[in-house]
């Protein structure tokens, strides 16, 4: 996929995915904006600035698959799971249209960017959408996306608070009393933001699954003042340095992809040393906390598919749920043989910082909260049912555990098993369904349809119509409706006269599962021994 970031923003444009406003906006107006909008927007004219602003691009189910050149959301995780399985390495170029425009020193100004707060309570304007880029000289490259609160014109925090391998990368230079070079790329294609987002083992080149997304190398090229690459394609490129002080100076608060607003951080600070941008450079405002949540989802499936795959079971369909902020809860629906749901609930609770699992049955269709609901209102037993697994490694982020400086948040994991417990008939979870649903639809009949009547008949034709149904009766078993369709010649009165007329003869009985069969067949049932 050769798209670039501009391309991909004609096509939402022409798919009506994108709308351009060209009249002056005020900066502080663009967060409440995009919010309210459908689409993504673009800010031609935001008031004090000279570049403009695009925002929202992958703020929905269908454009983080348009962004990703699939055809359904489930592609997308597929579409990673085989980058995973073979990356692409970058390709190296000397340089690009970023360069076009190359501030340094006493020149760069941070202020100039039209970079936006979100919520009320943000600690600044924020960099969202940056790609950084990081180089440990023993670990490798690190690819990663992180937000940045402007605090002068060239300095900034970094939001590094959680365990990840950019926080280790930053931990150890500190511990050299050096500082860490990184390139911060903002305004690129939703792939390389992706291939970015995966969180990816020590020594793994997360640019290079973004090239196995592409299914073609990611361009990268060095930057000016420090020994870093950068995204080629990018609008707008900042280099700078995580400066050796530790977690010390405080920033925030943050919108957080819990949809609730963070507290205080203590973060690293980082000098840029350059800024360098097309002539006609587009600034990217990743909108929180949809547009994350949105990057966040796929990585968190293919997770999930390869632990179920390591354990053996078969799935059938999974959902991380957008109640679950995309990063917490998971319904999964397997294909179960017994004692396999519990396998699935340990081995999904593994996977990264999976909160709440819930597995059913195939029967259910994961994204139906209704149908999930009552799979555990009918099929759970909580004594038997219900996992708690204490102490386990928890997201620093989740506002219901113990916050502070120094703190290592541990929690519980909760999985439950819906699926129809062992040893009970499956015929004890048959639905209610209606009768000739396939055919009577109500738009039909709501334009005048009309349905043919059937025959009536005397007491003797409907004696006649009581052996054959007897006759049919005899063969195999048959439910109510089944016998009124294989007779809808005549009308519904009539078949129910005909089988109330072996009723009363004493000819009719039901099989276990209710359906109409001959008294004293070999299909017949029995009453229950009494006890």
């Amino acid at each position: 996929m050769q798209e670039n970031f501009r391309q991909f923003l004609d096509r939402l444009r022409q798919t009506g995915e994108l709308v351009d406003l060209h009249q002056p906006v005020d900066i502080r107006h663009i967060a409440t904006l995009v919010d309210q909008a459908k689409t993504a927007l673009f800010f031609h004219k935001v008031i004090g600035y000279d570049v403009p602003v695009v925002s929202g691009i992958i703020r929905s189910r269908e454009r983080a698959m348009m962004g990703l050149g699939a055809e359904t959301y489930r592609e997308i995780e597929d579409r990673l799971s085989a980058a995973i399985a073979k990356p692409i390495p970058p390709k190296y170029v000397k340089t690009s249209p970023t360069r076009e425009v190359v501030m340094t020193g006493d020149d760069v100004d941070l202020y100039k960017l039209p970079i936006p707060m979100s919520s009320i309570y943000d600690g600044g304007p924020m960099i969202t959408a940056g790609v950084v880029i990081a180089r440990d000289p023993e670990l490798g490259i690190n690819s990663g996306i992180y937000r940045f609160i402007v605090k002068e014109k060239n300095l900034t925090g970094i939001d590094i608070v959680t365990p990840n391998n950019m926080r280790l990368f930053a931990q150890r230079a500190l511990e050299r009393k050096e500082p860490l070079p990184i390139s911060i790329s903002i305004g690129t294609h939703p792939i390389e933001i992706t291939g970015s987002g995966y969180r990816a083992p020590l020594g793994v080149d997360e640019m290079a699954i973004a090239g196995g997304l592409r299914g073609m190398p990611v361009e990268l090229a060095p930057c000016s003042t420090i020994d870093i690459p950068y995204i080629a394609d990018a609008e707008i490129v900042l280099e700078g340095e995580i400066l050796p002080t530790g977690w010390t100076w405080p920033e925030g608060r943050f919108g957080e992809f819990t949809r609730l607003m963070g507290g205080l951080h203590w973060n690293p600070l980082v000098r840029i040393k350059a800024v360098s941008m097309r002539k006609d450079a587009i600034y990217y405002n990743l909108h929180m906390p949809w547009e994350n949540t949105w990057l966040a989802a796929p990585t968190r499936y293919a997770a999930i598919r390869q632990a179920l795959r390591t354990a053996g079971v078969q799935v059938k369909d999974i959902n991380v749920t957008l109640g679950g902020c995309a990063f917490w809860h998971a319904v999964i629906s397997i294909r179960k043989q017994p004692g396999e749901a519990k396998n699935a609930l340990l081995a999904a609770l593994s996977v990264m910082d999976l909160k709440h699992v819930v597995v059913v049955d195939d029967d259910i269709d994961v994204f139906d909260p209704m149908g999930v609901e009552w799979a555990i209102a009918t099929r759970v037993q909580g004594d038997k049912d219900v996992m708690i697994i204490s102490n386990a490694r928890a997201k620093p982020l989740d506002p219901s555990l113990l916050q502070g400086a120094g703190i290592v948040p541990t929690g519980a994991k909760v999985g439950i098993d819906a699926t129809i417990p062992d040893g009970i008939p499956k015929e004890h979870y048959e639905r209610i369904t209606y009768a000739y649903a396939d055919t009577a639809k109500i738009d039909d009949y709501v334009n005048g349809k009309k349905d043919e009547a059937g025959k009536s008949a005397d007491d003797a034709e409907v004696a006649a119509l009581a052996k054959e149904i007897l006759a049919a009766i005899e063969k195999a078993p048959l439910y109510y409706t089944d016998i009124a369709e294989k007779f809808s010649d005549y009308n519904f009165r009539t078949v129910a006269r005909a089988i109330g007329h072996l009723h009363a003869t004493e000819k009719l009985w039901q099989d276990p599962r209710g359906r109409m069969c001959v008294r004293g067949s070999q299909f017949a049932a029995s009453p229950p021994k009494k006890a």
